[in-house]
């Protein structure tokens, strides 16, 4: 006969933000607070409900949690824990306190990340005025440490003139320069009273990352921008245009606009391009046409099997091309955001 195992056996120990919330309701207040400072806002979010939903933790869980953290901590060697302060005192010591002050100036590593990361405790105002008066470049570095819908309501508050030129620099950043870092750190600094941590010439922005945030703006914003933009490079606009509108888009389109998009479609180019997309816009697809057109569509697709991931993205970019062919010359509508929708 099989071994019994005991009834709480089968129990999972706490683990993840479960583990890290009990241990963090053992802290005093503010323990507790100082370690919560210190966390993004969504691990902030994420570990404020974990606290809730462990709130009647049973003694052995608690014991599980605290056997986890020691066991994880005796892991851990005590280098770079309080590193600064050691180095600190052992220079000190070594060179005296007016040389090590000259010798630490140089090879302190800088102090920005954290400046950077109290962008994402601003609002949108804030952050808007924080810079509406700066070179567009910063905008551009700011807007590209964002989350794209915080970044596209900035990018809404700056003055209209400005919005392209700084799209085209997020989309353009890449590498960013020791001096463009300092300027926004000088920026930070005067709003917030924040020491920072190490970081160094982060690669941000990108055609991915202007278009997320172009993307996020209202359709009167985003026509504008675009119009601009490709004033400003034709070239990158097209490429941002083809981020920003994917294939999966084609599902907020109208069934009458729908239809009238899959008549100017060949049927050899739908078949490559519906493998692979989300099911309720294929259904959705299918419902605007004949129930025979549809049929045989699906006949083909299932004959022909798995298809090469490249080639149905090539047939999707080519259908969304037909579909921005049509807009254009005002057939159909791709649809809008919001209040702007019409």
């Amino acid at each position: 006969m099989p071994e019994i195992a005991p009834a709480n056996a089968a129990l999972a120990a706490p683990s993840g933000s479960s583990a890290a919330a009990i241990l963090l309701m053992l802290l005093a207040e503010d323990e507790a607070a100082q370690v919560l400072g210190r966390l993004d806002p969504d691990e902030v979010q994420q570990l404020g409900t974990a606290m809730f939903e462990v709130a009647d933790v049973s003694e052995d869980e608690v014991d599980e949690v605290l056997d986890q953290f020691v066991g994880r901590a005796r892991e851990r060697t005590t280098i770079g824990f309080a590193a600064d302060g050691q180095i600190r005192n052992m220079m000190e010591r070594a060179l005296g306190a007016e040389r090590a002050e000259n010798m630490l100036a140089r090879i302190t590593p800088p102090t920005r990340s954290s400046s950077l990361d109290s962008l994402k405790w601003m609002d949108a105002k804030t952050i808007a005025q924080l810079v509406e008066s700066e070179h567009p470049q910063i905008a551009a570095i700011v807007l590209a440490h964002l989350e794209a819908g915080i970044a596209a309501d900035v990018l809404q508050l700056l003055d209209e003139d400005v919005q392209a030129d700084v799209v085209y620099r997020v989309a353009t950043l890449g590498t960013v320069s020791s001096e463009a870092l300092d300027d926004l750190e000088r920026l930070l600094l005067r709003q917030v009273n924040k020491a920072g941590a190490s970081g160094s010439a982060p690669k941000r922005g990108g055609p991915n990352e202007a278009a997320r945030i172009v993307n996020s703006t209202r359709t009167t914003t985003e026509q504008r921008v675009i119009r601009q933009l490709a004033k400003l490079d034709k070239n990158l606009a097209r490429t941002i245009e083809d981020e920003m509108f994917v294939f999966d888009n084609l599902n907020a389109l109208t069934e009458k606009d729908l239809g009238a998009l899959l008549r100017s479609v060949d049927n050899e180019l739908l078949i490559v391009a519906l493998k692979g997309c989300d099911p309720n816009l294929r259904n959705k697809m299918f419902g605007c046409m004949s129930s025979r057109a549809a049929q045989s569509i699906q006949d083909e697709m299932a004959e022909r099997g798995p298809m090469r991931l490249a080639e149905v993205q090539e047939s999707q970019k080519a259908v969304l091309a037909i579909a921005r062919k049509l807009a254009e010359a005002g057939t159909i509508s791709l649809g809008g955001k919001g209040e702007d929708y019409v």
